[in-house]
């Protein structure tokens, strides 16, 4: 047994079984790559969270770990999608196309679409699964994606590439020049095919950096989901792009959830003119922006938009007696300032449960839960940070509301 149809066929009919205990099994059944069938298990493990549409694919073959891993989940490629939507892009080329996600969302918008991969394991699967799944309009090539641009007269309305951010050794890398393929040395070569050309990099990457190496970015999207940073996209104007070169460049720090998608927009420029107010003592509410926020950069801004204090200059907590329904981050009640000493709170938290959380502080929050005898659970948080210049703990509770970004 070694099709892609029989494989699925006996994985289904084991499904909830442990991938790891079938992998025992294999003199039980002989003919079967069990191999295959617990990547298969873990495969559909995943899919229903993070890829949705292919889960309800009955046919969809999945690939090995490493692939699903690094893949992009369906909410950061529809987002990718939306943003090709956007810019009336109506061609695109995928040039590290891996298991097809970003490919399949953006040929949901297009009228033309290449999906290219130089695995040929990984290209024969993706071409089939794409093919699975009825996504039109994608002409599949086998490759090395620069080699298939110098070869090629094709422009693109769209160019994605991610680069492969492992070396040689497996180990993750950040950086452009230490990505495969190395963009940096093929830039020219990208913006001549394009009209727009879209990068995506790691989450770790270095924003201030990478602009300075890109040299002629657009817009900058930094997309997390449910307050964890997952990409970070840099659009670049192709030399076809009839957009003015002289647009200053926007940065969005986007947080997608169950909720809505929250998008706080915004020019460096605004950023290095914002006039941060600064707390000199606790409010009613305490604040956090969302992790993309924090990736941006735009710490003063966050203050002057939303008339809320900072705690200090290198504290990105914020407060205000009156509640701002709109943040784009979590909110708290501050309920009392407390001594972080494990003896002067037993009164306070008898049952030792709640969550340690520290901003600019003195000791990582782990530390600080030992210190004080902690246990992680319940619905109370305690927040240590520094105010002003004075290390400080209090006693919040978090504030859900309906229908928030964050």
């Amino acid at each position: 047994m070694d099709s892609y149809e029989e494989i699925i066929s006996f994985a289904r009919n084991h499904l909830g079984e442990d991938p790891l205990k079938l992998l025992l099994q294999q003199e039980r059944y002989p003919s079967v790559d069990l191999r295959l069938v617990a990547q298969q298990l873990e495969g559909n493990g995943q899919a229903s969270a993070k890829w949705p549409t292919f889960a309800r694919c009955t046919n969809y073959f999945y690939p090995p770990r490493i692939n699903r891993e690094q893949s992009s989940s369906e909410s950061t490629a529809l987002y990718k999608a939306a943003l090709f939507q956007s810019l009336g892009c109506h061609t695109f080329a995928d040039l590290t196309g891996g298991m097809g996600v970003d490919t399949y969302f953006f040929s949901q918008h297009a009228c033309q679409g290449l999906y290219c991969e130089r695995d040929a394991e990984l290209f024969n699967l993706t071409k089939r699964n794409l093919q699975c799944l009825g996504a039109q309009h994608i002409d599949c090539h086998y490759g090395d994606c620069m080699t298939f641009l110098q070869e090629n007269d094709n422009v693109f309305d769209l160019l994605y590439i991610d680069p492969a951010r492992r070396d040689s050794r497996g180990r993750k890398v950040a950086a452009f020049e230490h990505c495969t393929p190395n963009l940096l040395e093929h830039l020219s070569l990208l913006r001549r095919c394009c009209r727009y050309l879209l990068v995506k990099a790691s989450p770790m990457i270095d924003i201030h950096q990478a602009l300075s190496q890109l040299g002629v970015v657009h817009q900058v999207h930094i997309v997390a989901l449910n307050n964890e940073c997952k990409e970070v996209l840099f659009l670049l104007l192709g030399v076809r792009c009839p957009s003015s070169s002289a647009t200053p460049l926007a940065i969005h720090c986007v947080e997608l959830n169950a909720a809505k998608t929250a998008d706080f927009c915004f020019l460096p420029q605004e950023e290095n003119e914002a006039a941060a107010s600064y707390a000199s003592r606790m409010g009613t509410y305490l604040y956090e922006p969302h992790t993309a926020i924090l990736k941006g950069g735009a710490f003063r801004l966050v203050s002057t938009r939303y008339g809320v204090d900072k705690l200090a200059r290198n504290t990105h907590l914020y407060t205000s007696d009156r509640l701002i329904a709109e943040f784009p981050g979590r909110t708290f009640r501050v309920l009392q300032q407390l001594p972080l000493h494990p003896k002067k709170i037993d009164s306070i938290l008898p049952d030792r449960l709640a969550h340690v959380v520290t901003r600019n502080y003195p000791i990582a929050a782990a530390d600080l839960q030992k210190k004080l005898k902690l246990s992680e659970g319940g619905h109370l948080f305690v927040i240590a940070a520094t105010l002003g210049s004075t290390p400080c703990g209090w006693l919040c509770e978090e504030i859900k509301q309906p229908n928030r970004p964050c």
